[in-house]
């Protein structure tokens, strides 16, 4: 499994990545692996408002359906449209390609509750 050392993680299995004033969003590949073979990705809105801790987009796999929860409070600034036509790029490549989306970051503190690399590799343990 590949936890990469400059995200951050939660507990629900989301990474997140900032970049100056927005964050992009998207499942870890322990995630992905539980999941199976993706085949859906239902994506938030751009400019829906987001508070931590929300579901606000969902996964379809051949296993089941599960909520993304959004790690930290912003709106959504962006999506990832590669998903709606290959939702299976989450397996292939869920810290680049298989990103969910983009939010601005409405307390940039709020990354500070977040797992690091090290704090998610043991939760999945």
């Amino acid at each position: 499994m590949n936890f990469p050392d400059d995200l951050r993680y939660t507990a629900e299995h989301e990474w997140v990545r900032l970049d100056g004033d927005r964050v992009r969003i998207g499942i870890t590949d322990f995630a992905q692996d539980q999941l199976g073979d993706v085949v859906f990705v239902a994506l938030p809105e751009v400019g829906a408002e987001v508070a931590a801790g929300d579901a606000f987009a969902e996964i379809e796999s051949t296993k089941s359906v599960s909520d993304i929860y959004a790690p930290v409070t912003g709106a959504v600034q962006a999506v990832n449209a590669v998903l709606v036509d290959r939702p299976e790029a989450v397996n292939g490549d869920p810290y680049g390609e298989g990103w969910i989306c983009e939010l601005s970051i409405a307390d940039p503190a709020e990354l500070d509750g977040l797992l690091d690399a090290a704090a998610y590799r043991a939760l999945v343990a």
